[in-house]
């Protein structure tokens, strides 16, 4: 049996399902999966549109509640997150547990607040916190901040509509890290961000991990993106995760159509401008 205490997430045979009409939980978007991630480690999650990615991703943020229409619940298995039970948990302990978890949701950038300035937006979890916590204390953290993510200072005072889909992404990865998180959820940050920002956005995250050290789950596109993590991968297909380890394993040793599918589509892809570059 796994230790849970040497583990920041650990999911055994985790289910997770929405509610239907009839008032049960007959929708299932995760079935039974199991893996966990060590202090310190990212694990990356990679699978088709609809494979339960997302799901997964709220789930482990800790946005899985029983009840409520579009409301993801775990309804089998179990899912341990920084020690914490999450099938059942208290509101308080919840609240507790999202201080030490930092979720930038899909598309983050675009639910930035558009009253608040770019500073205001990334100190906002800080004063929701403390609504006493200095200003000046604060301030420095978020233009701390602001410089690791790669933004000139000159953005604080800003406001959403004024930078580019890919600067408000930045924004939402430092907004999800000014409270210096255990944890990150990252549902796929590079989403609708054109090809050339993908790149910078996935090496702020690996920059930060390495100075912060703490753990994550980042949802990718791609296999390329997950080698630029350079970590651990997971692959979901139909709500399973159909192969799991380094990313050099699952690519050489496929344990499923899937998996074997997709690599043959790199090695193709790889061929093909072989042969163009002759």
């Amino acid at each position: 049996m796994t230790d849970t205490t040497a583990t920041a997430v650990t999911a055994d045979d985790l289910t997770i399902g929405y509610p239907t009409r009839r008032g049960d939980f007959g929708a299932r978007a995760v079935s039974g999966v199991s893996f966990t991630i060590a202090p310190g480690e990212i694990l990356a999650v990679i699978g088709e549109t609809g494979s339960g990615k997302s799901t997964l991703a709220a789930a482990v943020a800790g946005f899985a509640a029983s009840g409520g229409a579009g409301v993801p619940s775990i309804v089998g298995g179990s899912l341990m997150v920084l020690g914490e039970k999450m099938r059942g948990i208290s509101s308080r302990r919840l609240d507790k547990l999202h201080l030490r978890v930092g979720y930038v949701p899909q598309d983050a950038g675009a639910k930035l607040s558009p009253r608040l300035t770019i500073g205001e937006n990334i100190a906002e979890p800080i004063f929701t916190r403390d609504r006493r916590f200095d200003e000046r204390e604060a301030g420095a953290a978020v233009a701390t901040l602001i410089d690791a993510v790669r933004l000139p200072l000159t953005l604080m005072n800003s406001y959403p509509h004024e930078l580019s889909r890919g600067q408000r992404q930045r924004v939402a990865i430092a907004r999800a890290l000014v409270l210096e998180p255990t944890l990150l959820i990252a549902d796929d940050p590079t989403s609708g961000i054109d090809v050339t920002a993908r790149g910078p956005i996935l090496d702020i995250i690996r920059e930060l991990h390495s100075d912060r050290a703490f753990s994550a789950l980042i949802v990718t596109h791609t296999l390329s993106e997950v080698k630029r993590l350079g970590t651990q991968v997971a692959v979901m297909h139909r709500g399973s995760i159909v192969d799991i380890g380094s990313v050099d394993a699952v690519l050489e040793s496929p344990q499923h159509a899937y998996v074997e599918g997709m690599t043959r589509a790199i090695r193709d892809l790889k061929t093909a401008e072989e042969l163009s570059g002759r």
